[in-house]
């Protein structure tokens, strides 16, 4: 048996590496077997490589999406499944969950700013947006990592990323720089000015956000969070918007809030006497507010510009992978141009005087900027043509044709025994089921592994076993983001599969789901 664990699952016990796992006594991959334990492996089998027993190969066709060594896409005899009937709880179907599915399912914790997951806004302090993670992998919030937790404006929490202390520190310091030309009286005490200016900037990216939130909220798709991080904001949307006119809804409300407060400040700034600090504060918010809308309308990924983009070219061709692979191409041009002519304006003075520094920023601090500003846009644009690709193949992912062949054991049975069943029903999973033959517990495979294969006849396997909870009893009919959504929300390294009778199906183990997620991930769309 494989015994590595699914991306961001956790693995109990004495789990070791997948190459840990030649074991010639472990149990056989295989969808469920219908059969009972002790039953022969159905007429159409195949031996598998190595010294393993025969795995069971319904139909005969393997596909891509299948664990390494199991049949996908099998259709299971029809005769009945390995455990008991009518006393299994239903399976736990899938909810909407936080998080976008990364290796393993698709996930939406932390992202490095720029590595959208689908549905993710991103917006940039100078910049726009862009999904969830998947998705990845993860928990329903995150967890200290998200950041410090602000509120939760309409039921969405947002968090304030650790990296956003050094974006406010270098903002502070180059506004002071600023003030102290236009203000030199106030001395030191301008920095405690560039640091009020650095907290309204981003509470303005907030109002953004929002937007994205709000329109996200009105179309029915769940937010998971906002976070403020470096380079600006992250409105974590769990799911695409299902029609182009609601895409290109979404991705536009977001800057246009930014120019509404920006032309706000303007009408603010009438009254207020110029050269003061209201007077700066207010021209500073309006001109950095108009910037991060105009950032964000350029039409490339991961801008919000690139989003109502790629919801025209959708509409267009009836086709969302064209709408984000044009819109993506555009925004690894705009990266490009990003890289080059940022530096050449501010050195030709079209951004400020040619003769001095603009921002207090010296010509390697530019390059250095439009280096960064660059790698997001560039990495963003990637990120979403492969996340487009793995929705394109999400349906594919599906628990039937991913689950492997179990056998139902009792508490106090030996090791070796169990595997012994296992071996000649052709299955690679133990289920552990009390005295009505009700499932208790999943043995682990990682576990099995662990005992030395001298010790397995005195080994019981209650002692290798995980119990089960609701959340780790799947449908058998669960496939694409309702399976990932399933397993995210109880992280394991096995699930126990049943029929929406009740009746043991079989188990999933996470590390199958995760190769078949990889596969997806690397085929080029349809």
């Amino acid at each position: 048996m494989d015994v590595s664990g699914g991306s961001g699952q956790p693995r109990s016990g004495d789990d070791r590496p997948a190459e840990d796992a030649a074991d010639p006594t472990a149990p056989a991959t295989g969808p469920t077997d219908h059969r009972g334990p002790g039953a022969p492996a159905p007429e159409n089998t195949s031996e598998q490589e190595g010294s393993g027993p025969p795995t069971p190969r319904p139909n005969g066709t393997p596909t891509e999406d299948g664990p390494a060594d199991t049949p996908a896409g099998a259709e299971q005899p029809a005769d009945g499944p390995a455990g008991p009937s009518g006393r299994e709880r239903p399976a736990a179907h899938g909810t909407d969950t936080p998080g976008t599915p990364a290796p393993g399912p698709v996930e939406h914790d932390q992202h490095a700013p720029g590595t959208p997951t689908p549905g993710q806004h991103h917006s940039y302090a100078h910049s726009g947006i862009a999904k969830g993670r998947p998705p990845g992998p993860r928990p329903k919030e995150p967890g200290p990592g998200g950041g410090i937790l602000m509120g939760r404006p309409f039921g969405v929490p947002v968090y304030v990323a650790p990296s956003w202390f050094l974006v406010a520190a270098l903002i502070t310091w180059v506004f002071g720089g600023q003030l102290d030309r236009v203000l030199p009286e106030l001395g030191a005490a301008r920095y405690l000015v560039s640091l009020f200016f650095a907290v309204a900037f981003y509470a303005s990216v907030l109002v953004h956000e929002l937007a994205h939130t709000v329109a996200a909220i009105r179309f029915k798709l769940p937010v998971r969070r906002i976070q403020l991080q470096f380079f600006g904001g992250v409105s974590e949307i769990e799911k695409e918007a299902e029609t182009p006119g609601r895409e290109f809804v979404l991705a536009f409300v977001g800057p246009l809030l930014s120019l509404v407060l920006a032309g706000l400040f303007y009408l603010a700034m009438k009254p207020v006497e110029p050269g003061t600090v209201p007077g700066v504060l207010l021209a500073g918010l309006m001109i950095s507010n108009l910037i991060v809308a105009i950032f964000n309308f350029l039409p490339g990924l991961p801008l919000d510009g690139g989003r109502m983009l790629r919801a025209v070219v959708w509409k267009i061709t009836g086709k969302p992978m064209s709408g984000t692979i044009a819109a993506a191409w555009v925004g690894r041009a705009l990266a490009v141009s990003v890289l080059i002519g940022l530096p050449l304006l501010n050195s030709s003075g079209v951004l400020g005087d040619g003769g001095t520094d603009v921002g207090g920023m010296d010509t390697v601090t530019d390059a250095l900027l439009a280096a960064i500003l660059a790698a997001i846009i560039w990495t963003g644009a990637g990120n979403s043509l492969r996340m487009a690709r793995l929705r394109e193949h999400l349906p594919e992912l599906r628990a039937r044709t991913l689950t492997r062949r179990a056998v139902p054991v009792e508490n106090d049975t030996p090791l070796s025994e169990a595997l012994r069943r296992a071996n000649a029903a052709g299955a690679r999973a133990l289920v552990v089921v009390d005295a009505d033959g009700t499932p208790v517990s999943l043995v682990r495979e990682a576990a099995i592994v662990g005992v030395p294969e001298h010790r397995r006849p005195w080994v019981a396997v209650s002692g290798l076993a995980q119990e089960l909870t609701d959340g780790m009893r799947v449908s058998a009919e669960l496939a694409g983001e309702d399976l990932l959504d399933v397993l995210r929300a109880t992280p394991a390294t096995e699930y126990l599969v049943v029929e929406e009778t009740g009746e043991i199906y079989g188990v999933l183990s996470a590390a199958d789901v995760e190769r078949a997620f990889v596969r997806a991930m690397a085929r080029p769309a349809p």
